[in-house]
């Protein structure tokens, strides 16, 4: 019955390739580090772009492809570590945690510099916004399992970053966390029977610390943020 319900809900759906296409590869190019304007302004601006069912079918578009890059490039440091050190390390896009804890002095932090061209405090951050508002329409158009599970390994790799890959957290970083965080919670209310919660976001509700969120432009602390607090009332349902 559950199939059947969601067959006819994905039955209304209609959508067009070719303005998908060109929506995205407009988003890629037009937005990004190169643009002189804020990174919050540029996401805001990308997601009123990201409208009606062609924009949210792009911004799930945005959040698979640039997880399965990351996952891609973290895969290719570590066959060339292993190829220049014999050390072998596995690479779990469920849970990246082990990775960094134990390579990542030898890691390379892959958010910023993807050949997709997607920058995470940008197209990746109005990307999420985007399938997190418009969830009770998406879980409708498409298989929601997937994207979730991409919503938690950029997550993942986010506070990997923080913790492990010498990435100070800014204003953006922690804007990026908190839509990441919002993004799966109303992703996992619009499921009828929403997935386990991954080893890492588990790993992170069990802790508590708070951590300095950096002013980009001053370099001066103006805040904190406590990912372990956020989670737990957001997840734990």
């Amino acid at each position: 019955m559950r199939w059947f319900r969601s067959l006819l809900g994905r039955r209304q759906v209609e959508h067009d390739p070719s303005r998908q296409e060109s929506l995205l590869q407009d988003v890629r190019h037009r937005f990004g580090p190169g643009v002189q304007v804020r990174f919050a302004e540029q996401a805001d601006t990308v997601t009123r772009l990201l409208e009606g069912d062609d924009g949210v079918a792009v911004a799930a578009r945005i959040v698979s492809e640039f997880a399965d890059q990351a996952h891609e490039e973290l895969h290719a440091q570590v066959a060339d570590l292993y190829r220049r050190s014999g050390h072998r390390f596995e690479v779990d896009r469920r849970n990246y945690r082990p990775l960094w804890e134990v390579a990542g002095p030898q890691l390379r932090y892959p958010l910023f510099a993807l050949p997709c061209g997607f920058h995470p405090y940008v197209q990746v951050a109005a990307a999420v916004t985007v399938v997190g508002a418009r969830a009770p329409r998406l879980v409708r158009m498409a298989d929601p399992y997937p994207l979730l599970a991409h919503v938690f390994e950029v997550l993942d790799l986010t506070a990997a970053g923080w913790e492990y890959g010498r990435v100070r957290v800014d204003v953006d970083g922690a804007s990026l966390a908190h839509r990441l965080i919002s993004t799966a919670q109303q992703l996992r209310a619009a499921m009828e029977e929403p997935p386990p919660l991954p080893p890492p976001a588990r790993h992170l509700m069990r802790r508590n610390n708070t951590i300095d969120v950096y002013d980009p432009a001053s370099g001066q602390v103006v805040g904190g943020i406590n990912l372990g607090a956020e989670m737990r009332p957001a997840l734990l349902v």
